[in-house]
């Protein structure tokens, strides 16, 4: 059995102020993918990157306080690869990627498109940039999982407000046929929705930090773990973490019937 577990942390030493690390030891888990890390690496200490049982192999965005990904593993990869080798993309610390003896683990960031019209364009190219990344990984003889804060909400079952967010980012119809081609033509499996297809306000993994909403569970499941078809019937389970708050992220927790 392998446990993975994804989290966007909205700032790694916030997160570790919030007892994030001292969870992770606890958490039994074998990778811990992390996003959203906002620092540089020569702003770390050994508490952030090497907490306990695990070691930390990242890549941080050149620009300070911004996006950077993370893995934690307690087994030493057979080989890190930092980046999807696209320069505008790699600048902003979006993947990196772990390869085991029987699996590959990669822990990404999509862009926000939110914050301006330019950024959702941005978005876009990130999106069609993937489909080389998808390319490579489905060459690749072992199975694969993709972890991380997609910043795509799939379906309306997977957005409390979906009506009123059909023409923001996040929620467009073209992020949502985007990601539908990636399961559906692509064959890629989303862990989450292979056990509970149907679950609604229990799926949500990010909750906006105005009017409420974690309190009101007005949320978004954003955060997924994609998975070659190979490992479809060997997800165990698949939970959101709601016992602590170490972020406006939740952690998504995944066990797979194959070894790492």
């Amino acid at each position: 059995m392998t446990r993975i577990i994804s989290a966007n942390l909205n700032g790694i030493r916030s997160a570790h102020t919030k007892g994030f690390f001292d969870w992770m030891n606890q958490s039994q888990a074998d990778v811990v993918c992390v996003q959203e890390i906002k620092a540089h690496l020569a702003d770390l200490g050994p508490e952030h990157l090497q907490p306990g049982m695990y070691k930390g192999y990242f890549q941080a965005a050149e620009k300070k306080g911004y996006s950077g990904v993370g893995l934690y593993c307690k087994v030493e990869p057979l080989n890190v690869i930092y980046g999807l080798n696209n320069a505008e993309f790699d600048a902003e610390g979006r993947m990196v990627t772990a390869e085991f003896e029987n699996m590959i683990v990669s822990s990404i960031y999509f862009p926000s498109g939110s914050s301006s019209e330019e950024r959702q364009e941005a978005k876009f190219r990130f999106l069609d940039h993937f489909e080389q990344i998808f390319d490579d990984f489905e060459s690749k003889k072992k199975p694969v999982v993709l972890c991380g804060d997609w910043n795509i909400a799939h379906k309306e079952s997977d957005l409390k407000n979906w009506k009123g967010n059909l023409k923001n980012s996040g929620f467009t119809p073209e992020e949502r046929a985007w990601i539908g081609n990636v399961i559906e033509k692509r064959g890629w499996v989303d862990a989450y929705r292979v056990l509970y297809p149907e679950e609604t306000d229990g799926c949500y993994t990010w909750w906006s930090n105005r009017g409420q909403a974690y309190a009101k569970n007005v949320g978004w499941r954003i955060d997924y773990q994609m998975v070659s078809p190979a490992l479809r019937d060997l997800i165990r389970e698949v939970n959101v973490y709601k016992g602590q708050k170490f972020s406006d992220h939740a952690p998504l927790i995944a066990d797979y019937d194959h070894p790492l």
